[in-house]
């Protein structure tokens, strides 16, 4: 099943947020981005629930942060992959990184795969937070209260500094309170301000990337692949940093791809002419 999931299947036209709802309804999680599943903790339980008992959810690492962490939750799931027999390779070098294309696709695939598996049909007896604090996860738990009990000396600690403030606040006199206020007001203001520009950057951001992604889509189709203009594309789409030498790259190819086709015209031109 795996292997006959090509580029130009439905599954990779799911977007962005549709698998973020399937992760989060399926696990019970809040992710709000792609590239927070690039440790491979998601796709390792996303296997145990489709799998339940396979997965070996002691060793996978939901709280990795660096790459060789990454990378064993990654060994984790090709072992998976290997024992059920799921021809799939996995390009852990370039999931590690965080690129939200590469672990998007690689979702989207996981995705067509489990719904083959179980008809997208949730398995209601699976507990989600249980497993990922089974075993191994316990200790993770008892980190929590240890914080948990160090926040709460921190905010008593706050709480009697606060109350320090205001009392210098009060006998410095109602003037300062007053400025403290407007300040106040102002600085709510550009922070609101910041919030919406955010909002905007990132909806515009998501809305470019969905573009890019549509072009690399189309340019990966098997009748498109070997096109000239589709691999000048791919030359731009693909380069290691933002240069402007990638799209002079792109020019430089099609115009050699363009001469040598009008070299090969007028030979043949030639040749007709000498017979």
């Amino acid at each position: 099943m795996a292997s006959s999931i090509g580029m130009m299947d439905s599954a990779y036209f799911v977007g962005r947020n549709e698998i973020l709802t399937w992760i989060n309804n399926r696990l019970q999680l809040n992710l709000t981005r792609i590239e927070e599943a690039a440790s491979g903790a998601v796709q390792c339980q996303m296997m145990d629930m489709t799998y339940p008992g396979v997965v070996p959810m002691h060793k996978v690492n939901f709280d990795a942060k660096t790459e060789y962490d990454m990378i064993q939750n990654y060994k984790v799931l090709q072992d998976v992959f290997n024992k059920l027999k799921i021809e799939k390779h996995i390009e852990v070098g370039r999931l590690v990184k965080g690129r939200p294309l590469d672990n998007l696709e690689f979702l989207q695939w996981l995705k067509r795969y489990c719904d083959s598996v179980n008809g997208g049909i949730m398995n209601e007896n699976y507990n989600p937070v249980e497993r990922r604090n089974s075993k191994g996860g316990n200790r993770n738990v008892k980190g929590l209260k240890g914080s948990k009990s160090l926040q709460t000396n921190a905010m008593n600690h706050s709480g009697s500094g606060d109350s320090l403030r205001s009392k210098q606040l009060r006998s410095s006199g109602g003037a300062d309170g007053g400025n403290a206020s407007a300040d106040i007001q102002v600085l709510s203001k550009q922070v609101s301000d910041l919030t919406l520009s955010v909002d905007h950057l990132e909806k515009e951001r998501d809305f470019y990337f969905a573009k890019l992604r549509d072009i690399e889509i189309l340019c990966q189709a098997s009748e498109l692949e070997n096109d000239p203009m589709s691999l000048a594309i791919k030359k731009i789409l693909y380069a290691a940093d933002a240069k402007g030498s990638a799209l002079d790259e792109a020019q430089e190819y099609l115009n050699e791809v363009i001469n040598g086709v009008e070299e090969e015209v007028e030979g043949e031109v030639e040749a007709e002419t000498e017979t």
